[in-house]
């Protein structure tokens, strides 16, 4: 008898683990939820939306064809939560074409509150419009837009083209709307806008760039 206590025991401890774990991962992915995967070479980074969440793993719809993307080879994850931006690793358990199932992650770290991590970004950089090139100097950048100074008048109803450096060969080619202009008093300008894209693709890797950044700079 104490045997077959002992082992309804064992198994409601066991259904309370699974209903936690569940609970747990429920509080990070839901259903609807996207999220954007980073394959180890993240030229091919991709997006997908949560199709159903369980104790152990989720699984996720991708847009796109999964490339480089393999069986048991962790990848980089980022969504946006009620939390804030959320990042974690983990692995493809099962890849059927499109859909993947995702294991739970062991670990992950909430980025910032807001939709975009913006990092600090100083980098002299030129941006165009109407084959005019302006010169400017960046503040801060997210995948939404940035800050930037510049001694030159600018449009603000322009669209202006500017590719971003994230490496020393790889650009992401971004359109640049600017918002709000300040003059500053030691003369020339502060400028905030938007970013659109041509690409989800360059926009994906932008949102990676400035995450992984973020991390970096807070495990310095």
């Amino acid at each position: 008898m104490r045997f077959f206590a002992t082992l309804r025991m064992t198994q409601a401890e066991e259904s309370q683990t699974l209903q936690a774990k569940e609970v747990y991962m429920r509080e990070l992915v839901t259903e609807g939820q996207e999220t954007i995967i980073i394959p180890p070479n993240y030229k091919y980074a991709n997006k997908g939306k949560v199709t159903a969440v369980s104790a152990g793993d989720f699984t996720l719809e991708l847009e796109y064809e999964p490339e480089n993307i393999m069986l048991n080879t962790y990848c980089e994850f980022y969504t946006q939560t009620k939390h804030g931006k959320l990042y974690f690793d983990s692995y493809a358990k099962e890849i059927n074409g499109k859909t993947l199932v995702i294991a739970s992650p062991a670990k992950h770290k909430f980025l910032q509150r807001r939709q975009y991590t913006r990092i600090k970004f100083i980098n002299d950089l030129e941006m165009s419009y109407s084959n005019i090139a302006h010169k400017i100097k960046t503040l801060d950048i997210s995948a939404g837009g940035m800050k930037i100074q510049t001694a030159e008048k600018i449009d603000i109803e322009g669209n202006y083209d500017i590719n971003i450096p994230i490496s020393e060969q790889k650009f992401v080619h971004c359109v640049f709307q600017p918002i709000r202009i300040e003059k500053s008093n030691e003369g020339g300008y502060t400028i905030s806008g938007q970013f659109t894209y041509e690409s989800s693709h360059d926009k994906m890797i932008l949102t990676q760039f400035c995450a992984k950044r973020n991390v970096e700079i807070k495990n310095k």
